[in-house]
């Protein structure tokens, strides 16, 4: 196939447009480069026959509107977003402008370019909208997130990615644009921008600094290898059904606390601390995050018995490679670290 994905030099994006490669799919990566799109992610495809890149933002119809005339995708993976929760808290206009706005330009390019295509190839095409299980809100002590479950957002950056949501399902609802949306877990693995919890954990070890862990530490995640969650994408892209949710999650709930013990733990074996001392003494609380939902975890089992999509990857298997990659490739995240970005905590107020 040929896909357009968007935001493809962010975390998700890199590996997906890896994994797509590989299967023998056609890409164009359309990405703003913002403080999280890392074009050196994607360092090694340079020249590969079958990637493109088209550095052009989700906002700007125009630029929308050259990459479907220019590419003519049979696929629409849409990824480009603003990520994170303490970064919404700081300045939640970004995060309106990129994940409302801009996902509204998309479908409406989209939309276009669908209605002037051929019957037959209007017929295939398809528009992924690619979300978030944080648009439900927080889960009790038991039960599941399923694709019924009712919104109940808590952060700016959930509430945008929820607004989204609506707007992807309401394109195929109100005009026929064939939509399909993904609600995923936590993601981890190989080209996270440090801002999130494992690789912050990670550098912050090795680094000598306090690890700093929300609250008491028992918020729970279900945390998903990046590449168990972009082969799911492509499952749903190709055989997905139109106008349906489909929620992807790892099926490893673990609370913070103990999440970065493992970390630690895992450190401890590959690069010890100089002084001999556990990793964990560098543990430190902090206060906690405004609206800290207590817990997500997913049922996967829509997209397991529709498409035959499981995880492959072990969360223990998943967390020792991810070490291992940080670990070795410091030539990626030490410029990102020697930038405007430092770790330093955000969304405190």
């Amino acid at each position: 196939m040929k896909i357009l994905i968007t935001g493809g030099a962010g975390f998700i994006g890199s590996n997906l447009i890896r994994l797509a490669l590989a299967r023998g799919h056609e890409v164009l990566n359309l990405d703003k480069l913002t403080y999280s799109g890392n074009i050196h992610s994607l360092a090694d495809l340079e020249g590969c026959a079958g990637y493109r890149f088209v550095r052009g933002d989700i906002t700007d119809g125009y630029a929308l509107r050259s990459a479907f005339e220019e590419f003519s995708p049979a696929v629409v993976i849409h990824l480009a977003a603003e990520s994170h929760v303490d970064r919404s808290i700081d300045g939640p206009g970004e995060f309106i402008q990129t994940n409302i706005v801009g996902t509204y330009r998309l479908l409406e390019a989209a939309r276009y370019y669908w209605l002037a295509l051929p019957t037959g190839e209007r017929d295939k095409f398809r528009l992924l909208h690619v979300s978030t299980d944080e648009v439900y809100g927080s889960l009790g002590e038991i039960g599941l997130f399923t694709e019924s479950t009712p919104y109940s957002p808590h952060s700016p950056y959930s509430a945008s990615k929820a607004a989204s949501d609506h707007l992807a399902r309401a394109w195929h609802d109100t005009y026929g644009l064939p939509t399909l949306v993904t609600n995923c877990s936590n993601n981890y693995g190989p080209y996270q921008f440090p801002e999130k919890l494992i690789p912050v954990t990670i550098l912050k070890a090795i680094g000598g600094s306090p690890i700093p862990v929300y609250g008491d530490g028992r918020h729970v995640r279900d945390w998903l290898y990046v590449n168990d969650h972009a082969a799911a994408l492509l499952a749903v892209a190709e055989r997905g059904a139109v106008g349906e949710t489909y929620n992807i999650g790892g099926g490893n709930e673990v609370c913070n606390l103990d999440l970065v013990r493992l970390l630690c733990g895992i450190l401890d074996e590959f690069r010890p601390r100089q002084d001999g001392r556990p990793y964990s003494e560098q543990i430190t609380f902090v206060a906690d995050r405004p609206g800290h939902d207590l817990r997500y975890a997913i049922d996967s089992s829509k997209i397991r018995q529709k498409l035959g999509w499981k995880p492959d990857t072990r969360l223990d298997e998943g967390l020792r490679k991810t070490v291992r990659w940080y670990l070795d490739n410091q030539k990626w995240w030490q410029p990102i670290l020697d930038g405007n970005y430092r770790m330093e905590r955000l969304g405190t107020r």
